[in-house]
Parts: structure tokens; sequence; C-alpha cells
């Protein structure tokens, strides 16, 4: 096991280049699925959870070769195999599966997902998806049984906007007789992007990207070939370390317009940025003012970034109120931020940070991928070396982030945990 060290104090300057979305990854390759020939995913990002999939892929049959950053599947000998336990509990969007093998094979058995412990994230609204579309659906001992003799389109509208919820009932959909509306439908750029993949196989659908999609079904889809869309958190990230701490960097292959909200926040507290067609210049300004930030659905701020967006307004004079209406329970890295001598409190769903605040290096702990994104943040901010355990979530979500980082100047290495670090840390899990 590791743990990230980062001596802190050191500017960030020159170009990072941005990888393939994470979110879209995860539903893209659950997708494969759903074909009856090759399908080609490029671009993916070289992280844990694309590899976990890839290998669920293998163990219902799939022919999966991964190289680089391109996926091939080849799913013509799948089977309905159950997936009860094993890979499925180590990541979130493991729920995927049922969509995809619901439209395919009208079966599935899948284990409850796991992933970062992010408090409740129920997923009743998928279930009344698959539901309205005709699946029984039933949790016999900690697994997910979906099951269907046919699907039918229906009307269905979901109580809360949901992405996941959103891109599987697509999935179970387009291979559904009859059409599908789905109303109340999440408009994330990663929707559009399983949307398009799905496009490419044969599939018949109408307003991703808006809040009613239509989706009418047909009996096969076929083979493809497609290039992920730019991680826009992982962009966001990037731009808030180079806000941070950064003279001037600039953040390559990116699609600015799905950026909007966080470019809106970082030039309200005085950050200087210049937008392009497929890059961002980002850079730090020493006389930061302190702002509210409120979290909500695209295209509104990104819980994703709440957390390093929390370490960054540390730096800010005055006071920040940062609320987030997604995951309220994402506050796990308030903690570890004032170890650093941040000064926050959390009041129901809202941190309330005063700034600005020397950080100083500590020792500290991710809870999650987004929390240790956090930390990262805040360790270049600080004086000192901090050491940033659980790196397993980070590796999750940032492709070659220590590469990235190093090219840009920062002083950020792994190192081996001791027995007795590790002993500490399997407890702590």
């Amino acid at each position: 096991m590791e743990k990230l060290m980062i001596e802190g104090g050191h500017p960030l300057q020159g170009k990072v280049e941005i990888s393939g979305a994470k979110n879209s990854a995860v539903a893209l390759i659950p997708a494969a699925i759903l074909a009856d020939s090759t399908v080609v995913i490029d671009h993916l990002p070289n992280i844990s959870d694309v590899w976990i999939l890839s290998e669920l892929l293998k163990e219902i049959g799939g022919e999966v070769s991964l190289e680089e950053n391109k996926l091939t599947v080849d799913p013509a000998k799948m089977i309905s195999m159950p997936l009860p336990n094993g890979n499925v509990k180590k990541l979130r969007a493991s729920y995927y599966l049922m969509g995809a093998m619901l439209g395919r094979f009208k079966k599935a058995v899948i284990g409850l997902p796991g992933g970062c412990n992010l408090g409740p994230r129920p997923i009743d609204q998928h279930i009344k998806g698959f539901q309205a579309l005709g699946a029984s659906v039933t949790n016999e001992q900690g697994a997910i049984y979906l099951r269907a003799d046919e699907l039918v389109g229906a009307k269905i509208y979901l109580d809360v906007v949901s992405v996941g919820a959103t891109i599987n009932i697509m999935l179970a959909a387009v291979r559904a007789k009859g059409r599908t509306v789905i109303e109340n439908a999440a408009k994330e750029p990663e929707i559009i992007d399983v949307a398009t993949l799905l496009t490419s196989m044969g599939a018949k659908i109408k307003g991703a990207g808006t809040d009613v999609i239509r989706i009418d079904g047909v009996e096969q889809l076929h083979g493809c070939y497609h290039s992920i869309i730019p991680d826009r958190i992982e962009a966001g990230t990037y731009m808030i370390m180079a806000a941070a701490t950064g003279k001037e960097v600039i953040i390559d292959n990116v699609i600015s317009q799905h950026l909007e909200s966080l470019i809106a926040k970082l030039r309200e507290m005085g950050v200087h940025i210049e937008t392009y067609e497929d890059y961002v210049i980002v850079s730090k300004n020493e006389d930061l003012q302190a702002i509210d930030v409120k979290t909500l659905v695209y295209p509104g701020f990104p819980t994703d970034l709440q957390q390093p967006f929390t370490s960054f307004l540390t730096a800010a004079t005055g006071t920040s109120i940062v609320t987030d209406t997604i995951y309220s329970a994402r506050f796990k890295h308030i903690d570890e931020l004032r170890r650093m001598g941040a000064k926050i409190k959390v009041e129901s769903s809202s941190a309330i940070i005063t700034g600005p605040t020397k950080l100083e290096g500590a020792k500290v702990k991710a809870s999650d991928l987004r929390a240790g994104a956090a930390l990262i943040v805040a360790g270049l901010m600080a004086e000192g070396t901090t050491e940033i355990y659980g790196l397993e979530h980070v590796d999750r979500g940032y492709e070659q982030l220590i590469d990235k980082l190093t090219i840009l100047g920062a002083h950020v290495w792994r190192e081996k945990m001791s027995p007795e670090e590790q002993e500490a840390h399997v407890k702590s899990l």
C-alpha cells in the first residue's frame, strides 16, 4: 500500500492534458453489452474503475482488450452471468450493468454497488424505471435480481434528477418495444456522451441533454467506434489547483462550456481565466475574495468539485459558505483540512470557511475520491510536507496524477507505507 507525499509551496506552471471522462467511461463500458458485434471506446482514462469494469465484462463472457486508452469489446458470446459479489462491490457505477444486462438478456443479478461512501445514495429511481419497463425487481441476499419476459416502453418521471437513473433507464429502454419517455431527466454532458455511443450502435434517442429524453426501442444494436469526451471534473480539479498555486497553467483538451459554473465562481473570487475552444489558461491572483457556492445538478456547480473547491476557499479573504444540495454527507474532508490549519465548521449541509488561512503540511486521510482531490489541493497550497493516505480512492478517478503534477512543477511522489501504517490504515477502513 502506498501514500502520497506532497511538498507544498512550489508554483505550478506549464500545460496539462485532460483525460477522458471517468463519469462517461463507467457507463460507456457497460453499454457495450447491448451490441451484437465489436465496440471500440477510445481515449478512456487509465484508472482503476475502467480496469474493474473491463474485468466484469470478461466475467460474463466478453472478449475484452484494453490497450493504453482504447478498449475493444466483442460482446457476442456474453451471457447473463450472475454478478452478486466480487468486483461489483468495488465501484458505485457497477449498477449500470443492471440496465445493460436487462436490455440485452431481459434478466440480471447484480450485487449492490460499492464505491465512495457519501451517505445514502439510493437506487430507487433506477428500480422505478426498470419496473415501468416491465421488469420485476427484488433484493435477495444483498443482490438485485431483475427479470422480464419482455421490456415495453413507458413514460417515466424521475422524482429526483439522477444521472445514474437516467443513464440506466436509457440502457434498458434502447432495446425495449415501443417508445420510452424519461421526464425530469438529468442533463449532464456524460448523458449526451452515452446517448452518442448508443446512437452510433443504432439506437433511436432524442433529447439527451434536455430534461425530456425520448427513446424508440430497436431489436438489435451493432458495434461501433466511439471517442469519449474530456473529463470536466478532472479539468475543474486542475483549474482549482492552478488558481491556488499556479503562475500560469494551460489546461488542454477541455470543453469550456462544460465548466461554465466553475469558471464563473473562480472569476467571482478574482482568479484570472482565459477560455478558448479546447483549452483554458488559469493564473493565480493573490487577492482572492470569499464567495458562496451551492452545488446543483448540471449546469449548476458540480458536487464532484465541491471538496477541492472548499480547500481553495481557505485562501480567500472573508467568510465563504459552501452548501452541497446533492450529497449532504460530502464533508468528510473537513476534519482533515482542520488538521492542516483550516478554519472551517460544518452546519447541516453547509461548510463555513474563514480565511485567508495558511495551511500547514500534515498526515491526512482521503475518505473518498474527491476528498482525496481536496487534500491534494490543500497539500499543494500548504507549507511543509503533506502525507495523504487512502490513495486507492484517488486512483479511481485521476489518470497519471503524479506525472501530470510533476510536469507542472509540483513536488509529489508515492511512498510505500510502513507495516504499522498499513495496519492502521486497514483498521480505519
